[in-house]
């Protein structure tokens, strides 16, 4: 009995790991060509799972024609507390939507533990809910995208400055690594090499 009782959790410890290695985030500032490697690996037969926040902004300006996009979102909207609780929520329902999966890899455009480093970057606060929500929900690679000035660029999608993308950039590794990850920096390079890079670190995992 202990003999199948210890396989069992062997069983389930294996398969465990085998699925969050399964997620992977690719994450970072805005304007560091984050998206642009999404688009790659998804156009190479990869699943991907786009970022929401775009959406959800589209969304806010349409119900506000007033107001006013100077800065990142979540400090611009009429309630940031209920935008930041709407990310949450968005980002846990699209982890939850692939549990299921029988694909190889699932990229994501960011993960959940982005909201807490967003919001701790624009000095706002949480409850303990946000750290559970990153405790119960994991990856198995982070990747993350440093500032690039050559690139960045301020549009309708991209409200940050340079400066603002440099602390972004700290608070994205400050959060991962606070939560036990092991935050992997993608070289500044073309798409292509970028995709390379992060297709062999995990190819080198397996």
């Amino acid at each position: 009995m202990l003999f199948f009782g210890m396989t069992r959790l062997c069983t389930f410890v294996i398969e465990f790991f085998i699925l969050i290695s399964k997620k992977i985030v690719i994450t970072g500032g805005p304007s560091t060509g984050k998206t642009a490697v999404i688009n790659a690996l998804e156009a190479a037969g990869y699943t991907c799972l786009h970022e929401i926040i775009r959406t959800m902004t589209a969304m806010e300006k349409d119900s506000n024609h007033e107001q006013q996009f100077t800065s990142n979102p979540i400090v611009s909207v009429a309630d940031p507390k209920a935008f930041n609780q709407a990310i949450l929520e968005a980002r846990i329902s699209q982890y939850e939507s692939i549990q299921k999966t029988n694909q190889k890899f699932i990229f994501f455009d960011r993960g959940i533990p982005d909201v807490l480093a967003y919001m701790d970057c624009f000095e706002q606060s949480y409850d303990n809910s946000y750290t559970k929500a990153c405790l119960d929900h994991r990856y198995g690679f982070i990747f993350l995208m440093p500032p690039w000035k050559a690139i960045h660029r301020v549009d309708s999608e991209r409200f940050e400055t340079y400066d603002e993308s440099l602390k972004v950039y700290q608070c994205l590794h400050s959060t991962y690594t606070s939560l036990g990850y092991q935050v992997i920096e993608v070289p500044k390079d073309s798409i292509a090499n970028r995709v390379a890079f992060i297709l062999a670190h995990i190819n080198s995992k397996k």
